[in-house]
């Protein structure tokens, strides 16, 4: 026999008047659950966006692994999820709060798919909680704290896995291993993240938060304030306080396909960028249109983001053309608002995605394998219990966001400047040249004069791969950034 209750357990926060904390439940699970060993029970927590993913992804695991529970601070998204569910017969426990899902002792994993700045608190609490933990990238809102999730992972021997996808795909491993025998020395790396974003609008003041939020749970360790923006959700990206911009966005994934290219344990010794929030005045910022280049190990990695589209009024996002390493122009035309695309431009050629080119830009050989998907392989590796099963451990997850925050950290520490002076200074940049000549291009064919435009110059900063800290010139400053200010209750320990 089924057996369906709901509850709602509120009670009052201290030093919160008028907010409330919902445990709520919504049916319990058909069958009595029985340990990790007979079957994996897992949650996920934050429902709306890409959670929905990792609700999909489970649901397509074999029997022996079941999506049993859902937690949301917005019970209009929670709802919406768990009725699905419902719909094909799936009994799922509700949560508002993921303190008390954590407090459930059936739930083995959890997968996280809240704001940035939500994802190292939840990873180090469902740590000490003894759950295992998928979270979504980027893994950490700042370098510190994702080191303490790599510490909570370790201390508590719990399987954590960074959520970046290209790790688990198998077609690009092998053209990894490909290009790594075959192509010769690599001589720098193109990354172009060209996404249609359009702008977030501008208010006179604080925006409305739903009925159905509990803004004390949404805000957790970030200042809880008026709202700075019209909506809620999703819109969190493109404020500091709560984002990280588009580097932070997809850079990550795409920072990481490049680490694992070129197998890099060490981080970028350099990193300058430059860029700003061209063609909208809203609420937003940072930066639609950015560029951060690195130093690693001697070979230049450009990362070029663009949010506008190739051209005024049009929303096809641009191609990309590169120079490979006999001088000849290759370019890739696009179809569609979102090019996320990355080329690692070698002697012999050069790699972008599961495909090989030569320096003439012919296709050499494409891969085309099974793939398996981030949350079959963290199921993969909670079955075997071996870290190594892990395809992105938290601490290769780590390292990935860390190159996407200090990119901006190099733009934060900057100061406006005229687009001479980033001429002048471009031109010590190796490869730098032509993604200028990109960028001004492109701020022209929307309609604005890069003569004219507001341009944010960067700092130029090294950094230190063993203590996690910049060094030299600007250090003092960068370093203040290295470090979120945390909210009470929501604060995550020195000492995980």
């Amino acid at each position: 026999m089924k057996i369906y209750r709901r509850e709602f357990i509120k009670k009052s926060i201290a030093g919160g008047a008028g907010l409330l904390l919902s445990h709520r439940v919504f049916g319990t699970p058909q069958h009595p659950i029985k340990g990790a060993n007979d079957r994996i029970n897992v949650a996920v927590i934050g429902v709306r966006g890409i959670g929905t993913s990792h609700i999909s992804s489970y649901r397509r695991q074999p029997d022996d692994v079941r999506l049993v529970a859902l937690c949301d601070c917005d019970t209009e998204c929670l709802d919406r999820e768990l009725e699905r569910l419902d719909k094909d017969n799936i009994k799922a426990l509700g949560y508002q709060d993921l303190r008390k899902l954590y407090e459930n002792k059936d739930i083995d994993a959890v997968s996280i798919g809240m704001p940035n700045y939500w994802h190292a608190l939840a990873t180090v609490w469902a740590c000490q909680a003894g759950k295992h933990v998928c979270v979504e990238k980027p893994v950490s809102h700042s370098i510190w704290e994702g080191r303490k999730m790599v510490e909570a992972a370790r201390k508590y021997n719990r399987l954590v896995q960074a959520d970046l996808d290209t790790r688990s795909n198998s077609s690009v491993a092998a053209a990894i291993d490909y290009m790594q025998k075959n192509m010769g020395k690599v001589l720098y790396v193109r990354i172009v993240n060209y996404k249609r974003r359009e702008s977030i609008g501008k208010i006179m003041g604080p925006g409305i938060i739903p009925k159905t939020c509990d803004y004390n749970l949404h805000s957790g360790p970030v200042p809880m304030m008026p709202l700075p923006r019209k909506e809620l959700h999703y819109d969190w990206h493109w404020q500091w306080y709560t984002g990280n911009g588009e580097l932070g966005n997809n850079g990550p994934h795409q920072l990481d396909f490049c680490r694992w290219a070129l197998g890099k344990s060490n981080l970028p010794r350099k990193v300058f960028s430059f860029g700003g929030r061209f063609g909208y005045i809203d609420d937003g910022n940072v930066p639609n249109t950015q560029v951060a280049w690195y130093d690693y190990d001697g070979i230049p990695v450009i990362y070029d983001s663009r949010a506008l589209g190739e051209r005024a009024g049009i929303d096809n996002m641009d191609g990309f053309t590169g120079y490979t390493a006999t001088g000849k122009k290759v370019h890739h035309p696009y179809k569609g608002n979102a090019n996320c695309s990355i080329y690692i431009f070698c002697e012999k050629g050069y790699l972008t995605g599961n495909s090989i080119f030569d320096n003439d830009g012919v296709l050499v050989k494409n891969f085309d394998e099974p793939r398996v998907g981030p949350q079959f392989n963290f199921i993969k590796a909670l079955k075997s219990g071996k870290k190594e099963d892990l395809k992105t451990d938290i601490l290769e997850g780590h390292l990935s966001a860390i190159i996407s925050h200090i990119g901006n950290i190099s733009y934060q520490t900057g100061y406006r400047a005229g687009l001479a002076e980033l001429r002048k200074t471009a031109g010590e940049y190796k490869y730098l040249d032509n993604v200028l000549l990109g960028f001004e291009e492109h701020l022209r064919l929307n309609g604005l004069d890069p003569e004219k435009e507001e341009i944010y110059l960067g700092t130029d900063l090294q950094f230190d791969s063993q203590t996690e800290r910049f060094t030299g010139v600007h250090s003092d400053i960068a370093n203040l950034f290295l470090k979120d200010s945390y909210r009470e209750p929501f604060v995550i320990p020195e000492n995980v």
